[in-house]
Parts: structure tokens; sequence; C-alpha cells
């Protein structure tokens, strides 16, 4: 038995593969490299799409429709707009989701990857007294998130963002995509599995508490000694260390140098990678037989943050990139026709005696 299914190959893909003792990521034959900044996230999703729907159009008719399905969804979840800015935006983005229907067409795929760019700008401004803003069909997708959010700057490093956490192998929430995809449930029973397991700490909950983290340190004027006493506590450090990676997180660097491009970001961005450094510094001396290092998380909060989503934001965001991958796995998973269905070994208890 291998606890946490660690080193299982429970399906075969030819979607995603991490390279984790080389610190590489492949998407489709594309090394993390290769796309991230180079290509748009639409190209992206359609690049994973390939060959599991039906009538795939090209890339710029694909980009032209996930336009115009935001355009039609603003309009579908406007009256519940209210109700649901009482949520956290998370919890608020799920639900307008789990109302999608749950079949498994093209159709449904760009409604599931168009809802949370259109929900979440709308949830923000909303429970910030402002006026949600409708979406442009015209604009890429990073773009329109930006410009619903009320900024002006920053979709560049958005679009490589969503792009870098498109796909990441069998992860856990792409795991629960692919065992409920197997029963033949529809796409969005799939998506909401995904999303239920991305809230979790373990998996995507952490970029905010990366903000959390510096702000305090920030604020106590001595990172060596906040980590230090943070270790002494036996506190998880947020934005290091990986299941699989055994040296850096590819998509860090990728996500630094688009927080590096950013303007006003250089101050805060300085500042991080010193906390980084001396963070790095104490895991070594204390964990000498682990290699830990810095993780996406890390560069994940800098990014978000400049950007202009607030904290509890950031795993929302993490789903918008991550649906593109939760989808095709989905479609690839179901495509084998076979039903996921691990065993277990039952460890028998004694009876208790009757009183």
């Amino acid at each position: 038995m291998a606890s946490g299914l660690e080193g299982v190959v429970a399906a075969e893909t030819v979607l995603s593969d991490v390279r984790g003792e080389v610190g590489e990521l492949v998407i489709r034959g594309y090394r993390l490299d290769e796309l991230a900044g180079r290509r748009s996230f639409e190209q992206v999703a359609h690049l994973l799409f390939a060959g599991f729907f039906d009538n795939l159009p090209d890339e710029q008719v694909f980009a032209a429709r996930l336009g115009s399905t935001r355009a039609e969804l603003f309009d579908a979840i406007h009256p519940a707009l209210p109700g649901l800015a009482q949520l956290p935006p998370y919890d608020g983005v799920r639900a307008l989701v789990a109302g999608l229907a749950d079949t498994s067409g093209l159709d449904d795929a760009f409604r599931l990857l168009a809802l949370p760019a259109v929900a979440l700008p709308a949830l923000v401004r909303q429970r910030d007294g402002l006026d949600p803003i409708f979406p442009d069909p015209t604009l890429g997708h990073a773009a329109d998130v930006v410009r619903m959010l009320g900024r002006d700057a920053g979709a560049g490093a958005l679009d490589a963002y969503l792009a870098t956490v498109s796909d990441h192998g069998l992860n856990a929430s792409t795991f629960a995509a692919r065992v409920v995809a197997s029963t033949q449930a529809g796409l969005t029973s799939a998506v909401l599995a995904g999303y239920s397991a991305l809230k979790g700490p373990l998996h995507g909950g952490a970029p905010g508490p990366v903000i959390d983290m510096l702000d305090a340190i920030a604020e106590e004027g001595d990172a060596a000694a906040w980590i230090s006493r943070a270790f002494d506590r036996g506190d998880r450090l947020m934005g290091f260390g990986h299941r699989i990676y055994r040296t850096r997180d590819p998509r860090a660097d990728v996500l630094k140098a688009q927080v590096a491009k950013l303007a006003g970001s250089s101050e805060r961005l300085a500042f991080a990678e010193q906390v980084e450094q001396v963070a790095l510094a104490e895991l070594r001396r204390r964990k000498p037989d682990r290699v830990l290092d810095t993780n996406v998380e890390f560069y994940t909060a800098l990014l978000l943050e400049a950007v202009g989503f607030p904290k509890d934001c950031f795993t929302a965001v993490f789903a918008m990139g991550r649906t593109a991958g939760w989808l095709a796995h989905a479609r690839e998973q179901a495509m084998t026709g076979r039903v996921i269905r691990p065993a277990s070994r039952y460890i028998e208890p004694p009876r208790q005696q009757a009183a």
C-alpha cells in the first residue's frame, strides 16, 4: 500500500508531465517556459482540449467563442450576485458553477471555462459596493478579467499565470475530477469535484497565507527571527516545499519574471526575495536531509496581489486557470470508459463488548 497513493500510476495521460527530479513541467509536449508568457491562456486551453471535444474550432475562433460565452453568462448570473457576494469569493464562484447544466459537450466546456472569469470580478465588485462590469468579448480572456475587476494593468501577468497553472499532472483536484468523470457524470460534476479539492490549504488554498506571512515579517522587520520562531512552533512555511518537485518549482521562476515586469512591484518583489533567501537558508539548516525549495504559491501571491485581487480571491483565480486542465482530464478519463475503483485494506478493529 502507498500512503496518499504516492508513486502509484493511476492514469495514462497525454496532457502533462511533472518531472520532479529535474524541475520541469511539460504540457502536451511543450515545456512550461515555451508556453507561459509566449502563448495566451486561450491557446493553452485549446492545446489541452485538442482531441477531447468534437468540432473543436481553430485557436482564433476558440478565443472568440470564449469571449462571447463570457458575455452570455454575465446576464445569467447577474441576479444571483447580491446574495452570493455575502459568501467568501471561492464559495460564490463554486455555487455559480454548480448551477450550470451537467452535460459533456464543447458548449459546456466553454461555459465552465468562462464562468469564473466573469463571476469572480463581479462578486468582488458587488461586495465592495460597486457595479459589476459587463464583459468585453473582443478582449483576450485575462485582459477582460482585469478590466472587469476595474484595473487597467496586469493583463499580461495574469495571462501568463492562468497558462502556468492550467495543468499539473495528477494533483489532488485533477484526480478528484477524473474520479467523478470516470462514472460518466457530466463536466460540471467533475469540475465541482476539482473545486472542492482545490479549496484545501494543502492543495490550492495557500497563496493567501503567503501574503499574511510577508506582511507579518514586514511589520516585525526581522525575517530571520520571524521564520525561526515559525519553525520552533512547528508551523508550515507557506510558499515552500512540494510533494513532487525535488528542486525548485519551475512555475515559481515563470511567475517571478512576470511580477518583475509589473509597474510598482519592485519594492515588494525585493522584500519577498529577501524573505525567500532567509527561508531557504533556514530550511537547509533545519531539514538538511530534505530538498525544500520555493513553490508556485510564493510568487503566485505576489503576482495576484499586484494585479489587484484581494487575497481571499487567490484560490478562485487558481481555479480559473486550472479549470482548463480539469476539463481536459475529465474528457480523457471519460473516454476510457473505465470507472476508477481502487481497493482498500481492511484493518479489523477489536469487537466492542456489550455492557
